[in-house]
């Protein structure tokens, strides 16, 4: 039996959308991950990949969830970036109880099919690619590079993988190479030409991608979810902070922590048991 699409669904979608627009922008979130967790993942890909099935089932969806996303990606912009200026460390950790608090969901995710030995063998090669990478751009290498029309055209790229891409840890690149805090500035001050210079990354990524990852993910699920799952675990790692005024800072790093967990944690539970798995049952 299908469910009607009422008000509670609505907000819930908002909130939902909210969420994953500001999981592109936060380091160490990945937007796609939220998706996944919100079961919003599968709906999106089949829009992309077969729009004229898909549109009909879930247009009613749509305008929440568009509403949410342009809310979060640009809304939280300026709240990261005074954040950040406040206290990198304790904004750090709210991130990573997020990111900690969606864990749950996604490995009961990745397990839906089975968790089969290539299923292991992808989650542990995928976290030790993906840490050694960022620790050595973050850490070794230092890279560092000026922003420019290119490197805006690549931050929309890592945004558009990470849209398409559970676990793309698109904010974690950037801050490795520098580009982080740029991007966070132009969002807050609505800087509209700089921004437009990544939508080409986006656009290209997203067309070029959807096919091929919704393709590989119907055909090696186990092997691709627990990848992701790697990839997050490896991506959150890497970001933990190392530096602190005090002991203030640091107790206020464990609370915010603390919170961004049982925040993920909250919504992933209220997902499952008030809405349930049934985002195909949503009447039209």
């Amino acid at each position: 039996m299908r469910k009607p699409y009422g008000l509670m669904l609505w907000l819930r979608d908002l909130l939902c959308g909210i969420l994953i627009g500001a999981g592109g922008i936060l380091p160490g979130v990945s937007g796609g991950v939220l998706a996944v967790v919100f079961d919003l993942y599968r709906p999106f890909m089949e829009v992309l990949t077969h729009p004229r099935h898909a549109l009909p089932k879930y247009w009613k969806r749509a305008p929440a969830l568009a509403i949410g996303c342009v809310v979060g990606f640009m809304g939280f912009a300026k709240c990261i970036s005074l954040a950040l200026d406040l206290s990198a460390s304790v904004t750090v950790w709210l991130f990573i109880g997020l990111i900690v608090g969606t864990l749950p969901a996604l490995f009961r995710e990745a397990g839906e099919q089975g968790r089969s030995r290539s299923a292991w063998v992808s989650l542990v090669f995928s976290f030790g690619v993906m840490y050694a990478v960022l620790f050595y751009m973050s850490h070794v290498a230092a890279i560092h590079v000026e922003p420019n029309f290119w490197w805006y055209n690549f931050c929309g790229a890592l945004w558009g993988m990470s849209i398409i891409i559970p676990g793309m840890p698109s904010s974690s690149v950037m801050m490795a190479l520098d580009l982080y805090e740029p991007q966070m500035k132009n969002l807050s001050s609505l800087n509209f030409w700089v921004l437009g210079m990544a939508l080409p990354g986006i656009v290209v990524t997203v067309v070029l991608l959807a096919r091929l990852v919704n393709w590989f993910f119907g055909k090696h699920y186990a092997v691709a979810f627990h990848g992701i799952l790697g990839i997050v675990i490896a991506s959150t790692l890497v970001i933990i902070p190392t530096v602190y005024t005090g002991a203030g800072e640091m107790l206020l790093s464990a609370v915010c922590c603390a919170g961004g967990f049982f925040l993920a944690l909250f919504l992933g539970k209220l997902d499952r048991r008030i809405f349930g798995k049934q985002s195909d049952n949503i009447e039209a």
